[in-house]
């Protein structure tokens, strides 16, 4: 998530983060990788309308609706989708094609990781959730708030996000 907001401050959106690309450096550090359609924020070409890039089971609904311009929310989600994949065994949506799986991401709600695996922390889930809002006003500021809040959680103290109602 560091790297990400790195990333972000300096202009770039990547738009295909996915378990793929998060190397593990001989150190044990993530390292982002495949920057192939990763996208200034300062460009004013934009993607054409309609035309769909990423991984849709990663991507954001703004993203799978073929959003001209995808940011820094965009990362927040998709580093979200990873986080759900690492606790519940499999992506928040995977459906049988591509097709289905945009679908999937556009308009249903994930199931909630816990159903998947009931040993996860609530505060985990809670933090999977709120990164796969599907308004992007609802998830993490930044990337750089969500890695605040995973380190708060790791070390013990309580998470900024609140718990989802329901």
């Amino acid at each position: 998530a560091r790297a990400v907001a790195a990333a972000h401050a300096a202009g770039i959106v990547h738009r295909d983060l996915k378990p793929a690309n998060v190397l593990l450096a001989a150190d044990g550090s993530p390292k982002i990788a495949d920057f192939g359609i990763a996208k200034s924020l300062d460009s004013d070409s934009h993607t054409n309308t309609g035309a769909i890039l990423g991984t849709p089971s990663y991507m954001p609904p703004e993203q799978a609706g073929g959003a001209k311009a995808v940011g820094p929310p965009a990362g927040v989600y998709s580093l979200g989708a990873i986080l759900y994949e690492l606790v519940a065994g499999r992506p928040p949506f995977r459906g049988a094609d591509f097709v289905e799986t945009i679908d999937q991401v556009r308009n249903q709600e994930p199931v909630p990781p816990r159903a998947l695996n009931p040993r996860l922390p609530r505060d985990v889930e809670t933090i999977a959730l709120k990164c796969l809002q599907k308004e992007p006003a609802k998830r993490y500021a930044s990337s750089l708030a969500l890695a605040d809040d995973l380190e708060r959680f790791l070390a013990g103290r309580p998470i900024a996000a609140p718990p989802r109602r329901g």
